[in-house]
């Protein structure tokens, strides 16, 4: 069930609490993805599921190639796998330097691309034979080092480590700024457009991490800038990147939204008649732009024309 407020005032429920529903659209997807530009979404009602027993490792790669492509046969295998995450040998830098100030560091990793997994099952046995399948594919593609954390207190430093992102990445630059992007594709497509975008990095000289969801083909790069060259030099970056991924049957955006920084993409990616029916929408639902007005769809063709020249 999802309450939602809509400019005119009126409050509307885009569904009720059955597990499923044939009865309509789906509206609730629609005012979820509209990213707040056709109704304030006042309530919710989610599903909860049982969480089950965990355990993380970590394993590292020749190149980020070799890792995306272990991933892939990892999820063919259909083992209980929660999460696997890319990190490149950048951010287990920044994450050795963002623990450096202490004076007992939790954990040294080795500075090369790896994969975080959480693995899960009902049972300790279970996640054994599954962390024992996972390595075994792992070295397969090249991997060593594989760890497995020993106990609670090691699982809890370890999976927070990955999520430091942003913070282990802006220690590898003093005073930088940073611009976070995340674009995905087919899982399929992973390594090509992951590799393309390291290189593409490193021929840039900016510093950048890349930190990838990549059981379902999502990564996310940070780009460290100080100056408006090295700003300039950013925003060409993620343009390139964003072109790769939709050159790739992907997409933008597969987490951050649309927003300001990425309306221009949307006739590239979507289509003219999808675009225009979004507009159609909106102007129907919100004819005073009420709601987050410029965001996500405004002004296309201009936007597009700006990227091209």
């Amino acid at each position: 069930m999802q309450t939602v407020v809509l400019p005119s005032g009126q409050v509307i429920k885009t569904r009720r609490r059955s597990r499923k529903s044939s009865a309509g659209w789906d509206t609730t997807k629609l005012f979820i993805g509209a990213e707040g530009t056709l109704g304030i979404i006042t309530e919710v009602t989610i599903r909860l599921a049982p969480v089950l027993p965990t355990s993380v490792a970590f394993v590292q790669f020749p190149d980020v190639r070799k890792a995306t492509e272990a991933v892939i046969e990892i999820m063919n295998q259909g083992v209980g796998i929660q999460c696997v995450e890319l990190c490149d040998a950048a951010f287990m830098r920044g994450t050795n330097l963002y623990h450096a100030s202490s004076p007992t560091p939790p954990l040294l990793y080795p500075e090369l691309d790896s994969l975080f997994f959480k693995l899960q099952g009902p049972t300790p046995r279970s996640i054994a034979e599954t962390a024992a399948i996972v390595k075994t594919i792992c070295e397969k593609y090249g991997a060593s080092g594989w760890r497995e954390a020993r106990g609670d207190r090691e699982k809890e430093v370890m999976w927070r480590d990955r999520k430091n992102a942003l913070a282990s990445g802006l220690a590898m630059v003093d005073g930088a700024r940073g611009w976070s992007t995340d674009v995905c594709v087919p899982v399929s497509n992973l390594p090509e457009l992951v590799y393309e975008t390291q290189k593409d990095i490193e021929q840039s000289g900016l510093v950048s991490t890349i930190v990838g969801h990549v059981g379902d083909g999502n990564f996310h790069s940070l780009l460290l800038f100080k100056t408006d060259q090295e700003l300039a030099v950013a925003r060409e970056l993620v343009h390139r990147m964003v072109r790769r991924a939709i050159r790739l049957d992907g997409t933008c955006t597969g987490e951050h939204g649309v927003g300001m920084g990425k309306r221009e993409y949307l006739y590239e990616e979507l289509g003219e008649g999808t675009v225009e029916l979004m507009k159609t929408i909106k102007k129907t639902i919100d004819p005073l732009n009420l709601f987050n007005p410029g965001k996500e769809i405004c002004n296309f063709r201009s936007l597009s024309t700006l990227a091209k020249n």
